[in-house]
């Protein structure tokens, strides 16, 4: 055989083999077969390819030979399939890295006495730097032997083997990272998506579809400014021209969904590059953050209702004292009142005195409302009455730049409810006002009757004898969209505001058994209408209370603040009763579980050890028909359950004077004192 001549051929039939190795390297078992039959064809006789497996065993061989049977006698001789390479040729084959040519016995030692082997050539395959089998060629007939150019052309045909398997083990881990790489992309959480330079998208994940409310397949090809503002497209463009430098950017921004809805989302991009090295456009990773800023702005909200609640047993505590004060500020100007001349300097002080007192008592009763109104009891409110008495909080909420006006007449229906939270609920409207009229403005407030047909206002709400309270102001309205949502819990258009005060007062009108509606145009200013049913009418009671028959002599007062004791001692004692003292509750329930009979206890409510009413209770033990006068800082509806009135018991409210304390007693009891009952007081503690 002449080389030279056959060299360009060679190079061909080379370079065929490349190519066809290249096409099959899909199929590990086609590489083989394609590289076998080659060295078959190019050099002669047989041929076979024998590689290492994965768990560094041999693989079946593939083997060719010139009679073209892949299946031939002599390839079961060959095979060496389930074996370790650590045999004599494998080992050589694997340190030298060089062809072994074989002939006469040493050759006939491969095959068998049946298929006998006259010549042979092992090639060694090198994947990767490391030994991976051999290309084996195989002669039979007598005195063969391979030429020094053949057995090149052996090495060169298993070089191209190499490089095949090396190519096809890239591409399978090209494969399988590919399909980690596309495995993570569709599980993570986050949205991925790939623009072409042009911000169109080429690729989309399950989240982003969720995130944008289409399925992914639809939105290949479709432009992501589409689903922004035009803030958001702005922005857009300028993180793009930031990518095309080669740099990534991270931020915020709102996307709008399909279905129009918006979601608030953190999106990050860093250039892609293409195979030239080329700006090939954005790899962007989004993440959903509408549900984390929610929450925190609900953790936000959540803490500001703490804070008000904590507020609110503030005020409630401090009203209950100050109204301990005002009790003895008022009883003292009150006896100074008794005991001097009308018309003189002490008597006009004291009477400023107690005209500040009571002004006093009616603002810790509203503070009170406001700061204690769980478990208020439901009564019967003259509306008149609410309005005049929240007229002065409405002006505080309002401010100087903002007139107010009422209007209503004296027949308007009582409503039942807790005046607490009714009050809460009208100054809640009146804040909400005031900031809509930031430069000034009126609010009208009108309450008439009105009598509706059941689902005539809406499908829920109540029909009948109904009060209709109507807020107007003239600030700056609402949009139809912040109309229709104003009265949702934490729905707010300022930042710095809770959302809570419509939806409060929303919340205690509808506790109220009411209905509430609004009407608002931008730059036409609001109108809330409220309906809430009227109490029912019942007649009168021909007399406040049935006077007692007996009438009293000793009383047992029991009032933890000693100051506030003695008052009561010195106001009831001219009266000409027996008076005795205790500032502990213990120690009157161990003077009548002793043998004292009081005919009268007068007891402040919330007290450190007992409170009034089990006070009460325990005394009763000993006197069942023990009439029972309770004081408190606190409102009888801020009292809530705690405060039980029989017909036995009666509710006095701090502040209170020397008159009203007398009429108590003797509305409870009777008209008297008992003849000879003395003024002494005994204290007791």
């Amino acid at each position: 055989m002449h080389m030279g001549v056959m060299a360009y051929p060679l190079r061909y039939a080379l370079a065929d083999l490349a190519l066809a190795l290249s096409r099959a390297a899909a199929d590990p078992a086609e590489v083989r077969s394609t590289a076998a039959r080659a060295a078959a064809d190019m050099i002669g006789d047989g041929a076979g390819v024998q590689l290492l497996l994965d768990d560094g065993r041999y693989d079946e061989i593939v083997y060719q030979d010139v009679e073209n049977d892949p299946a031939s006698p002599l390839a079961r001789a060959l095979n060496r399939s389930g074996r370790t390479p650590d045999d004599e040729y494998s080992t050589k084959l694997a340190a030298s890295r060089r062809p072994i040519v074989l002939s006469g016995d040493s050759a006939a030692e491969l095959g068998s006495p049946e298929h006998k082997i006259t010549a042979a050539v092992l090639c060694p395959v090198i994947v990767d730097n490391t030994y991976a089998g051999y290309l084996i060629l195989t002669r039979h007939s007598p005195e063969a032997f391979y030429a020094t150019p053949e057995v090149e052309l052996a090495r060169d045909i298993a070089g191209e083997l190499s490089l095949a398997l090396a190519g096809a083990r890239a591409q399978e881990r090209l494969r399988v990272a590919e399909e980690r790489y596309r495995r993570v992309l569709e599980t993570i959480p986050e949205g991925v998506l790939q623009l072409s330079p042009d911000g169109v998208a080429t690729y989309a994940n399950e989240p982003i579809g969720v995130v944008l409310g289409m399925p992914r397949s639809e939105l290949i090809g479709v432009s992501l400014r589409g689903f922004l503002d035009n803030q958001g497209q702005k922005e857009l463009e300028r993180r793009i021209e930031e990518c095309r430098k080669g740099h990534s950017t991270v931020g915020a921004t709102r996307l709008m969904r399909a279905d129009g809805s918006r979601r608030s989302v953190r999106i990050s991009m860093m250039p892609i590059r293409d195979d030239n090295n080329e700006f090939g456009g954005v790899l962007c990773m989004v993440t959903d953050t509408t549900d984390h800023i929610d929450a925190r702005g609900l953790k936000r909200q959540l803490d500001h209702l703490r804070r008000l609640d904590s507020l609110g047993q503030l005020i409630g505590g401090l009203s209950h004292d100050f109204n301990n004060l005002m009790t003895v500020v008022a009883g003292s100007a009150d006896m100074i009142l008794a005991q001097s001349e009308e018309g003189s300097s002490q008597y006009q002080l004291a009477k400023d005195i107690m005209d500040a007192v009571n002004t006093g008592r009616t603002l810790t009763h509203q503070l009170l409302a406001f700061g204690r109104s769980e478990g208020n009891r439901p009564e019967v409110i003259p509306i008149p009455d609410l309005l005049t008495d929240v007229q002065s909080l409405f002006s505080r909420t309002l401010g100087e730049r903002i007139g107010l006006d009422l209007t209503f007449g004296p027949d308007v229906w009582p409503v039942k409810a807790e005046r607490g939270p009714l009050e809460q609920a009208l100054v809640n409207l009146a804040a909400n006002a005031r900031d809509a009229m930031l430069h000034g403005g009126m609010v009208r407030v009108v309450a008439t009757n009105e009598v509706v047909e059941p689902g005539q206002l809406a499908e829920d709400a109540p029909g009948g004898r109904l009060v209709h309270l109507v807020v107007t102001d003239t600030g700056t309205g609402m949009e139809e969209e912040i109309r229709k949502r104003a009265l949702e819990p934490f729905f707010t258009t300022r930042p710095t505001a809770a959302g809570l005060g419509l939806a409060t007062t929303a919340g205690i009108v509808h506790n109220l058994g009411g209905h509430i509606e609004l009407e608002s145009q931008p730059r036409m200013g609001t109108t809330v209408h409220i309906y809430l049913p009227a109490a029912e009418q019942r007649p009168q009671p021909s007399g406040e209370r049935k006077e007692k028959a007996a009438v009293i002599g000793r009383v047992l007062i029991v009032e933890d603040q000693p100051d506030v004791a003695q008052l009561v001692q010195r106001l009831i004692a001219p009266a000409g009763y027996e008076i005795s003292v205790a500032t502990d509750a213990l120690t009157a329930v161990t003077e009548v579980a002793s043998g004292a009979r009081p005919d009268l206890l007068i007891t402040d409510v919330v007290m450190p050890t007992m409170t009034g009413p089990e006070l009460a209770g325990a005394l009763r033990a000993h006197q069942p028909d023990l009439p029972v006068l309770y004081m408190s800082g606190y409102t009888a509806a801020s009292l809530g359950p705690q405060l039980h009135l029989d017909d036995n018991s009666m509710l006095l409210e701090k502040p209170f004077t020397r008159s009203t304390l007398i009429g108590a007693i003797r509305s409870l009891c009777g008209p008297q004192p008992m003849p000879g009952g003395g003024g002494a007081a005994v204290p007791t503690g």
